[in-house]
């Protein structure tokens, strides 16, 4: 059966549904990618920023042909109404580079994509400036690889950290490939007592999140009640 390929940044952010699937490594275009796959579904998690995101949905596309794209993970709050643990159905997906627009047909938000970590007030910024709900940076790429190849494309996110949260600073810790480089940022917070909280209360709003996310991919791992793949997941999403 075709699948329908799954693009995600980290593996912690979907690490709750993909431990039990069969793993394989593949090269593409000397890139060395792990995909974790089930008789439904191919996911790769390709690392953090649209650039990683943008190797990811290419190696995908071109190893396993899918029927369809689906971009998830962890999303920014724009709107005070999403909270940590929201599962949210894009409508739209912005790309705050160019401005550009692709549509995901399964949920009612606006997703703006960035090439970096947003503050509280550029969170704000951007929900004036594109009116979107939720931040994320990979969503933007992932639409243009799948819709250069007449792929359908599908967006699902989750939140992780609501609209007046102060991300630590992480961003200095995504390193070239879109890899999180985990001990250099934990041993940069342990000598800064000032962030305990703050780092405390991103991991537990990871974990959160986390959860939620699989709980939603979790239909990945079933049998559709047709015959033919289904495009669009039936799982209900905000």
């Amino acid at each position: 059966m075709p699948k329908v390929a799954i693009v995600a940044a980290l593996e912690r952010e979907v690490w709750p549904i993909i431990r039990h699937w069969q793993v394989s490594e593949s090269v593409y275009e000397g890139r060395r990618s792990k995909f974790y796959e089930n008789d439904r579904a191919v996911l790769v998690c390709g690392g953090i920023g649209p650039e990683a995101a943008r190797r990811a949905t290419e190696a995908v596309v071109q190893l396993y042909r899918p029927i369809a794209v689906v971009s998830v993970g962890f999303a920014g709050a724009l709107d005070p109404k999403l909270k940590v643990g929201t599962v949210v159905g894009v409508k739209t997906v912005v790309d705050a580079k160019d401005g550009s627009r692709a549509n995901s047909p399964i949920g009612s938000w606006v997703l703006v994509s960035v090439d970096s970590v947003m503050s509280v007030a550029q969170k704000a910024t951007l929900a004036k400036t594109y009116g979107a709900h939720a931040v994320d940076m990979e969503a933007a790429s992932v639409a243009r690889g799948a819709q250069a190849r007449g792929i359908p494309f599908v967006c699902v996110k989750v939140i992780s950290d609501e609209v007046d949260f102060e991300i630590p600073p992480v961003g200095k810790f995504v390193g070239s490939a879109g890899e999180f480089r985990g001990a250099s940022f934990s041993l940069f917070a342990l000598i800064r007592p000032w962030l305990w909280v703050k780092v405390f209360r991103l991991a537990k709003n990871s974990e959160k999140a986390s959860q939620a996310l699989c709980a939603w991919l979790d239909q990945y791992n079933h049998e559709p009640e047709r015959r033919e793949p289904s495009l669009y997941p039936a799982l209900t999403v905000h």
